[in-house]
């Protein structure tokens, strides 16, 4: 065990806890007891505070593991990442302003309430909602493998008994879920300001720092090379540090797929309708990037890991492993502790948003059409925990393998809500009924292609890459299925149009997706005291 490190990881994540809960009462408002105030903050976050909580957010502990972890293991390939966070930002420009706006001036909270009020549909409503409740579950799983990765590296719980050896693991999600369950979106907002900043500095250190120990860049490429030229078992190279011909179409496949997918996610959206004004999200648009500049960063520790010699059997210890190989004791606990807390604020994000798909979209939708917005926050807020609690079973119970691939087959499914929630902020054409069955057909072939594809670990959802049918090339799954979604949501809309098939009600107008704070009907930001009544 190193207890230096541990010591310096144990003190950052009491500072994150106690920021948790006083978190509470921060921007404090009267009236607590509502989605708008629990579930969103009061929809008052300025820019900076967006711009912390998105980063947080959308970088997450698994960011950090999994997309060096992905360079150590198979080289170029592993940066993907990269290009698709380049090509999110140009695409949510177009859009999520439009969102913000019809969602600000309507009251919406969650991506299901914008679909049923545009399309009248409560049946395509249900389906977002169920997509992303799905979605997000092995996501949230996956913040708790980092966690438990920085665990393993340190020496805490590697061994045991079952209780013993998760009970460090089993604290951090108590911590967790007791101040999200109180604090709401206002705790992973403040607690973002911490997680970010440990981020950059344990980066910016690491990208010096490790190069001078290894002797320069150019060795470490070096050693990357000689690793990926090398035979495995069956005679082929490891990997690569371009990717060959035919890997391109996967990296562009699986790049603009991921970029089109990312804003899918009911954390992102959440993340967003938390902002007061449009210009707000326009802002973050623009700066968001820099967070790409520091993932490309990120990706070369794993050609480091690579000279530095690291060995491990799971891929996800390389980085928390380099860092205790490099770092003096002290400064790999920081390091860790960055890992750690860069897992707590998306995963909190994360309980609340698909709590929020819960209560907004099938508890008042299905179950209490006429539930008060203090039941509405109290239903959210034990959602929230059964939510965290179902990703905890998920880690204890599965291997980590299987809750990665489990994530890549979530991205799939929340890609195939991309028609309903874009295609309605910029026209009414679609038809509700073309939107649900191309939903059903995305969703269907995507995860009957991702069964189909087999690992060296399992048979079954092994992948997320597969033959293009009429191409011939290796692509993503979730792209294929988005194409043909597309497809049959425009052919059926055609016929449907054709026939004359009842359309649901429109419940917006033109103008609500260009409205902003302080115009006719739309509130702006009240004082923290009253912010409770702004919508």
């Amino acid at each position: 065990m190193n207890g230096v490190a541990l010591g310096v990881f144990i003190f950052f994540f009491l500072a994150v806890t106690v920021i948790g809960f006083m978190a509470a009462r921060w921007r404090k408002a009267e009236n607590e007891q509502s989605l708008d105030e629990w579930g969103l903050g009061g929809r008052s976050f300025g820019t900076w505070v967006t711009w912390f909580l998105l980063g947080g957010d959308l970088y997450t502990a698994y960011t950090f593991v999994a997309v060096p972890a992905a360079v150590y293991a198979a080289g170029a390939a592993g940066f993907f990442a990269v290009p698709y966070t380049i090509l999110v930002y140009p695409l949510i420009f177009t859009f999520l302003p439009r969102l913000w706006s019809v969602s600000h001036k309507h009251g919406y909270v969650t991506t299901s309430d914008f679909v049923r009020g545009r399309f009248g549909s409560k049946g395509l409503s249900l389906a977002v909602a169920i997509t992303g409740i799905l979605a997000t579950m092995p996501y949230i799983a996956l913040q708790l493998v980092g966690i438990q990765a920085v665990l393993d590296v340190m020496g805490v719980g590697g061994s045991g008994n079952w209780f013993l050896k998760d009970l460090p693991l089993l604290i951090a999600f108590a911590v967790l879920a007791a101040y999200t369950y109180s604090s709401g979106l206002r705790a992973p907002a403040l607690i973002a300001f911490v997680k970010d900043g440990l981020i950059y500095l344990v980066i910016l250190v690491a990208i010096i720092y490790i190069p001078i120990k290894l002797g320069g860049f150019h060795d470490i490429f070096a050693a990357a090379q000689h690793k990926f030229d090398t035979p495995n078992a069956a005679g082929k190279p490891t990997g690569a540090l371009v990717p060959g011909d035919k890997s391109q179409w996967t990296y562009a496949t699986l790049a603009l797929g991921s970029a089109l997918a990312l804003f899918m996610y009911p954390h992102s959206i959440t993340a967003t309708l938390s902002s007061r004004s449009r210009n707000v999200i326009r802002r973050n648009t623009t700066i968001l990037p820099l967070y790409s500049l520091m993932l490309g960063l990120l990706a070369l520790l794993g050609f480091m890991a690579i000279a530095a010699g690291v060995k491990v059997k799971n891929g996800q210890l390389a980085i928390p492993q380099l860092f205790e190989d490099m770092f003096p004791d002290w400064f790999a606990g920081v390091a860790f502790a960055a890992i750690g807390i860069g897992a707590l604020v998306p995963a909190a994000i994360m309980s609340i948003a698909a709590a929020n798909l819960f209560t907004r979209n099938i508890y008042k939708d299905f179950i209490k059409p006429d539930a008060s917005p203090a039941q509405e926050a109290k239903v959210s807020k034990l959602v929230s925990l059964v939510v965290k609690v179902g990703a905890l079973v998920f880690v204890l119970t599965m291997d980590k393998t299987v809750a990665i691939n489990f994530q890549l087959l979530g991205g799939i499914w929340i890609l195939q809500t991309f028609p309903a929630l874009v295609g309605g902020l910029f026209t009414r054409w679609f038809h509700r009924w073309a939107l649900l069955a191309g939903w059903a057909v995305g969703m269907a072939y995507g995860t009957l292609a991702a069964y189909g594809v087999a690992s060296p670990t399992q048979k079954h959802f092994g992948g997320s890459s597969k033959e293009i049918p009429g191409i011939g090339e290796i692509g993503y799954i979730g792209l294929t299925a988005f194409v043909l979604n597309v497809a049959v949501t425009v052919v059926l809309t055609v016929v449907l149009r054709a026939l004359k098939a009842p359309d649901g009600v429109d419940e917006t107008s033109p103008e609500d997706y260009t409205a902003d704070a302080g115009d006719p009907g739309v509130q702006t930001e009240l004082p923290p005291a009253t912010a409770g009544a702004a919508h």
